[in-house]
């Protein structure tokens, strides 16, 4: 009962490994898509974020020029472009 238990848990995180593979794989697309407001878009450019990977794990109160209200929104996007994408 044990080795079935540790195959099925083995398993979900094979599963839940290939399924972060597979965002960071979709998410190389340039920040564009995630239709932005152009000054946060351009903001994000300048600080390196070209592409939707870019953003994935960075502390995004750490950017330069946008404040909580563009972090909101940014978070936003980025759950709708992760919840589509899967």
């Amino acid at each position: 009962m044990d080795e079935n238990f540790d195959k099925k848990r083995d398993w979900q995180e094979d599963l839940s490994h290939y399924r972060k593979i597979l965002s960071y794989m979709g998410a190389n697309v340039p920040i564009q898509v995630l239709c932005l407001p152009k000054p946060l878009e351009k903001c994000l450019i300048s600080n390196g974020c070209l592409r939707v990977y870019d953003l994935i794990n960075r502390d995004l109160a750490e950017i330069k020029g946008i404040g909580e209200v563009k972090i909101d929104l940014l978070a936003s996007r980025l759950d709708e472009f992760f919840s589509v994408g899967l």
